[in-house]
């Protein structure tokens, strides 16, 4: 039997983002709630990659590539699912939103 999809998108768990982190601004404490649908997780990041929240396992859950030049950031949830209704969603589109005005303003400039 298939959930419904309120149900298989709801919040299932609770990360903490990262002390210093890109992430940590864009909430309102240094826990968020995250949905889960995938089974598979993060063993070790690669060279070049830092963490932005992990589950309470440990688990990573949001990793940026440290040194970028710009925005890019993964995340292991689905932050779209309701975004307007999350505050945490909202300020990361907005956040998204931002480096890609900012990215076309440069490259108009070239």
């Amino acid at each position: 039997m298939t959930l419904p999809l309120e149900v298989q998108y709801g919040p299932a768990h609770e990360v903490l983002l990262e002390s210093g982190g890109q992430l940590r601004p864009l909430a309102s404490s240094d826990r968020i709630q995250v949905n889960s649908l995938h089974s598979q997780g993060i063993d070790r990041l690669g060279s070049g990659l830092s963490v932005e929240a992990r589950a309470p396992d440990g688990l990573v859950e949001a990793f940026r590539v440290t040194d970028a030049r710009r925005y890019a950031m993964a995340v292991q949830w689905h932050p779209e699912w309701k975004a307007m209704e999350s505050p945490f969603s909202r300020a990361l589109f907005a956040a998204f939103g931002a480096a890609c005005r900012e990215y076309a303003r440069s490259m108009r400039a070239q």
